[in-house]
């Protein structure tokens, strides 16, 4: 707020608690008036106490806070500047006037004009909070900046102490904190410059070796030792003018049996190998405050992946909450209350909105920058925008905060002592009442128990309540080597019949022979975890077999504590994999070996995201960012395309997404991974052959791919096609190469970025027999050769698989040709006779080539989907000339498509549409679930079931019904509209 003058908002100063003390002062002050020498400012004085409004803010500094006053009484003088300038300039002043103390001839100079200039700080910031003149974010700021001025001037002085006394070889005038390699950096409020008024500053001091040349003889562990030692006597040693700031060096790597300035290397490996989940909390916080600055800021960066993990971190929860345990074992804290209740460490307090926001940001910071924020109100916004949080939270949690936090400043303002108690007597409680502006005790105190209840609503949501994992009655006993007798029958009234082979899996698990159990931090986890998890796999629609396959997935873990930590701070998680289990044994499967895709279930988003291509673009190249290699890139497509089908996968068995969503959205996966490794692959080839002047290639999908009906188990069906102005052009490289050579060594380099297996499995496989002559032909096709292959020598089926292409990547230029040459190729007139015999004749030969009778076999049975393409497919061919708009590479799109052309019936359309639905929703369960084709009498209830929901039928018996009407109907269509006018 820009304000003239302090005293022009002196109405809103509190009043006096202690009128006479107030009083007295005042008269004390009158008095010292005579002692000023100077007679202008005893003049301006004069004129000051006899301003009402004056006298209303000294009577609220007077009558609540003995500290301020006998600041006052010392330097009656400072007045003028305090009440009667504008605050943001008087703050600057001293700022200045602070770093300029680093010039100070001798260590007793620099510590007396330190103090001086806090004792003022202290009042002029005072007097702006008391006013409200500066929010809480300026107050704090405003204390930070200061405790910055005074940490650097000191560590300025210290440097140039060092080269006059010759212990540092350079001149005293270029000495300076840069170059220094000294980094020290601020933790906790200090950091995040969010000091309160009466603050320790929390600092760890690091050194670069070799940076600072020093006279031989001087060890640069012992010097940068002793200069950390001086400094704090600097800061913190009380004089007859005070002190500066309590200074709290233990939060520097292992402070029982390290000194207390650290070499960086060292430090760097003790976060490497030893560092704590608690030490990377208070790393959030942690800004280079004093010393060399690049060197500060190198070690952070360094410090980023430790801090910041890639993926969510749901073991440090538990450390943070035996943290906040430990801290409420300390008396007083246990419940709410007003009276001697610690606004910062009891229930509803300070600590637990910090820990609230903290340790969200270890959780999502990993993979979300904008989460990386050091202040506690911004990032409450940000974990809103983010819906980490309701926006209803952020904004109680940050009122509640600011109130909090103004309340610990008034404690603090009354005598200078670090203190968050509140007063236990009721005489207390009216002072601090009354500094606050409340008019009774009881209405702060009404005030003050509806903040400290609203937080702790929203903390005890986040931690106070543990997991109900122990809420099943009985005992579950697994030590030993025999059965427990009262544990078996738990298991029996659980639901599971084979409640022995159990007890042996189980006590298995605990003797740590698999990957998952070997540490007894994943056993302890996991006994901690057992009963919910029991209960989670009981409530599967055949709890043994859920459990069996819950076995294969803990026995392929390759480590547990991560995964057992994530699953007790998230219970749901536990229904999901017991889910999975007893419904999706190849989903099961695969999260056995890539447990590390369920952190992104626990995004609150997680239902609801649909990434459209742009997202999905980007995040890809995120990844990448930070590739090394061409092995880095292919790791990390892998990576990110694993835990993208496996969100899908999840929402499918969900029933959050079906065949129009899920198809979609993994060719949406795949054709992205495509449009990305395209010129990558063209690069790797042009690193010896160079490139091919003039020259351009695209990928053409076609399949389920250029359908956009993929599935979790489709691959890809690929053409590549380039352009050139020379047919007898060569790359520009060391090793030159033919176009046609060029371009087939480029798309043999984008198969294998597809298809090989790395420590990161494969991506897909891929299938190039769609391109012009098949196998026979070369496997990248030149544009024009193309072009006239479509025209003169495609087969019928060739066209038919030819309206489910579509240009994946490419330049625009070239792909606007392609889907040109396309669209003349499919609009063709043609012989309607000729071409329901082609289609015809290639059915047969499917049917002779995978004969099924089985109406589970979706694809091939009679009436299943390729009967339903193959009708779609010829009615494009046939009424494209006279009909362009139903050429649409989606089956069901150009079905509606068809039928609003009028080419059908209004009931075989509904036949279709309905037909396509049910068989694409099938297959993407299926897909999830099983591999090959789906066997009911193999089947669970469970998956049974999920397929009835699938097909939206009541249940299963019903759908098996409605897919053989299904199939039957769809199968007298293809006949009455292909087979019955087939001519050859």
């Amino acid at each position: 707020m820009n304000v003239k003058a302090l005293r022009e908002r002196a109405a809103l100063a509190p009043r006096p608690y202690d009128a006479e003390r107030a009083a007295n002062a005042m008269q004390d002050m009158e008095a010292s008036l005579a002692a000023i020498e100077d007679e202008t400012t005893r003049r301006r004085m004069e004129s000051l106490l006899a301003d009402p409004d004056t006298r209303r803010l000294l009577d609220g500094i007077f009558g609540n806070s003995p500290f301020l006053t006998r600041i006052l009484r010392v330097h009656p003088d400072w007045l003028p500047r305090l009440v009667d300038e504008p605050p943001a300039a008087t703050l600057e002043a001293l700022l200045a006037r602070t770093l300029a103390a680093a010039g100070s001839q001798t260590q007793a100079d620099l510590m007396r004009e330190l103090r001086l200039a806090k004792a003022e700080v202290a009042i002029l910031i005072a007097l702006a909070d008391i006013t409200s003149t500066w929010n809480l974010e300026e107050v704090t700021a405003s204390l930070t900046a200061f405790a910055d001025a005074a940490v650097q001037a000191s560590v300025e002085w210290l440097l140039k102490d060092a080269a006059r006394r010759g212990q540092v070889l350079r001149p005293v005038e270029d000495t300076t904190q840069e170059g220094s390699g000294l980094a020290i950096l601020g933790m906790g409020k200090y950091g995040s410059r969010e000091l309160n008024y009466s603050s320790d500053i929390d600092i760890v001091v690091f050194y670069e070796p070799g940076q600072l040349p020093l006279k031989d003889g001087v060890e640069e562990g012992t010097f940068f030792v002793r200069l950390t030692q001086a400094l704090v006597k600097i800061l913190q040693e009380r004089t007859e003018h005070g002190y500066v700031f309590r200074t709290d060096l233990r939060l520097r790597p292992d402070p029982g049996g390290t000194p207390v300035a650290v070499s960086l290397p060292a430090a760097e490996h003790y976060y490497e190998s030893r560092g704590q989940n608690w030490e990377r909390a208070a790393f959030i916080k942690a800004r280079a405050v004093a010393g060399d600055p690049q060197a500060g800021q190198l070690f952070l960066k360094m410090l980023t992946p430790y801090i910041w993990r890639k993926n969510l971190d749901f073991a440090a929860i538990d450390d943070i909450h035996s943290m906040k345990r430990q801290i409420h074992a300390v008396g007083g804290h246990g419940t709410i209350a007003v009276a001697g209740h610690n606004v910062k460490l009891g229930r509803g307090g300070i600590r637990e909105i910090e820990f609230f926001v903290q340790t969200q940001q270890l959780i999502a910071g990993g993979r979300d920058r904008e989460l990386r924020g050091q202040q506690t109100c911004s990032m409450l916004d940000e974990l809103a925008r983010k819906n980490w949080i309701a926006p209803e939270a952020a904004d109680e949690l940050k009122t509640a905060y600011r109130f909090l936090r103004k309340l610990e400043h008034r404690l603090q303002m009354i005598a200078d002592e670090q203190t968050h108690t509140l007063p236990a007597t009721d005489e207390g409680l009216d002072h601090v009442a009354c500094f606050l502006g409340f008019d009774s005790r009881a209405d702060f105190a009404e005030a003050l128990v509806g903040y400290l209840r609203c937080v702790q609503g929203h903390y005890a949501k986040l931690f106070e309540t543990a997991p109900p994992l122990a809420e099943e009655s009985g005992s579950l006993v697994f030590t030993g080597t025999e059965d427990d007798p009262e544990t078996l029958e738990t298991l029996r009234n659980l639901g599971f019949a084979q409640a022995s082979e159990m007890s042996a899996t189980i006590r298995a698990w605990h003797t740590g022979r698999f990957a998952a159990t070997r540490s007894p931090r994943s056993r302890e986890l996991l006994t901690a975890l057992m009963p919910a998890l029991l209960r989670a796999l009981s409530r599967t629609s055949q709890p043994d077999t859920a459990f069996i396959r819950f076995d294969q997935f803990l026995t392929k873990l390759p480590a547990g504590v991560q995964l057992f930590s994530m699953l007790y701070s998230n219970p749901s998680l536990l229904d999901l994999i017991a889910d999975i289990c007893g419904t999706a044994p190849r989903l099961a499967n695969y999260l056995a070996q890539n447990s590390a895709v369920l952190e992104s279930v626990v995004d609150p988003n997680f239902l609801k995201m649909r990434p459209d291509r742009e997202i999905l673009r980007v995040s890809l190249a995120q990844s990448l960012e930070h590739a090394r290699d061409y092995q880095d890139v292919l790791d990390f497509t892998r990576i990110w395309a694993r835990e993208h089908r496996f969100r899908l996968g999840v929402r499918v068995l969900a029933g959050n997404a079906d065949a129009e969503e899920a198809g979609p959205a993994y060719a949406a996966i795949a054709g992205t991974l495509v449009a990305a490794l395209a010129p990558i692959a063209e690069e790797k080839i042009a690193e010896r052959a160079g490139h091919v002047p003039g020259g351009s290639f695209a990928v053409v999908s076609m399949g389920k791919l250029g359908s956009e009906e993929m599935s979790a188990a489709s691959d890809l069906d690929l053409i590549m096609l380039y352009d050139v102005a020379d047919a007898e052009a060569t790359s520009d490289g060391a090793r030159p190469l033919f176009a046609s050579q060029y371009y087939a060594r480029v798309c043999q380099q984008l198969i294998s970025a597809l298809t090989a297996p790395t420590s990161e499995g494969k991506l897909y496989e891929v299938d190039m027999r769609l391109r012009p002559s098949g196998n026979s032909g070369p496997v990248a096709t030149h544009f024009q050769s193309f072009v006239e292959y479509q025209k003169s020598e495609a087969w019928t089926w060739e066209h038919m698989a030819l309206t489910r292409a579509r240009v994946l990547a490419g330049p625009d230029e070239l792909k606007t040709r392609i889907d040109a040459a396309i669209r003349e190729a499919l609009l063709r007139s043609r012989d309607l006779g000729k071409t329901a015999f082609d289609v015809a004749d290639m059915r047969a030969r499917i049917e002779r080539e995978y004969p099924s009778e089985n109406h589970w076999e979706l694809k091939y049975v009679r009436g299943g989907l390729v009967d339903i393409e193959f009708v779609c497919q010829f009615l494009q061919l046939a009424h494209a000339h006279d009909h362009p708009d139903i050429l649409k590479t989606h089956t069901r799109a150009a079905l509606q498509a068809i039928a609003d052309a009028g080419i059908v019936s209004a009931t075989d359309a509904d036949t279709l549409l309905s037909a396509v639905d049910l068989t694409l929703n099938l297959t993407q369960a299926i897909r999830i679930c099983v591999e090959g084709v789906f066997k009911p009498e193999e089947a669970t209830p469970g998956l049974k079931a999920l397929l009835a929901r699938a097909g939206n039928a009541p249940d299963f018996s019903a759908l098996e019904a409605q897919l053989r009407e299904s199939q039957a109907a769809v199968h007298g269509i293809f006949e009455r509209l292909i087979t019955a006018v087939a001519v050859s």
